[in-house]
């Protein structure tokens, strides 16, 4: 249990509390709450380059990390378009359908595919790209975006600037994940066909 860990599991624990503090700011409208889930997300999305800089600086990589860091980064993600995807009316903006699309899409496809390689091959190596990395960046600005709650028209094209971003990033990793996927099954063994058996003469 490192200390990029520990920072990685504090992360998935103000999930939920970022996920009520919005709920309960779209049934009272007190701003003290939308404040409260502003502040958890951003935390969250701040502990996520803190935790990455101690793992890689201080030597601290290791196999639960591996997998505790990228749920981290979904399960916040993935809960805040889902939340701001509904309309909250006058409370909060929200996300067009096919950004909250996009974002489920490629992690459903990933999934499936990481399943399918791990069934096949036993393996998954999983490479991470840059794209995926700003994705992932331009995903969190976009809902700090909504949740800081600018309503100046100006300010307001950025969201859109920021969402289409995202998506466009979003389609791109997934799209080089699944090519990184086909890659490892068409270079494993058990992918090949193998050769009729022959005829005795």
């Amino acid at each position: 249990m490192t200390t990029a860990n520990k920072i990685t599991i504090l992360r998935i624990l103000l999930i939920p509390f970022f996920v009520v503090e919005v709920l309960y700011y779209e049934k009272t409208g007190n701003e003290g709450q939308r404040i409260a889930a502003l502040l958890m997300f951003a935390v969250a999305a701040i502990c996520d380059g803190v935790d990455g800089y101690i793992a890689r600086h201080y030597n601290q990589r290791s196999e639960l990390g591996t997998i505790l860091d990228p749920l981290a980064d979904k399960l916040l993600l993935v809960s805040g378009v889902v939340l701001l995807s509904f309309d909250h009316g006058p409370s909060l903006g929200q996300f067009p359908v096919w950004f909250t699309g996009t974002i489920i899409g490629r992690d459903l496809v990933i999934l499936i595919g990481m399943a399918v390689i791990h069934l096949t091959i036993g393996k998954v190596k999983v490479r991470p790209r840059i794209i995926g990395k700003i994705a992932t960046v331009l995903q969190m600005i976009a809902i700090l975006w909504i949740l800081l709650k600018w309503d100046d028209a100006w300010l307001g094209r950025w969201i859109l600037i920021w969402t289409l971003s995202a998506a466009i990033c979003t389609g791109c990793s997934g799209l080089l994940y699944v090519w990184d996927g086909v890659r490892q099954l068409s270079a494993h063994p058990h992918s090949l066909a193998s050769a009729p058996p022959r005829k005795p003469e």
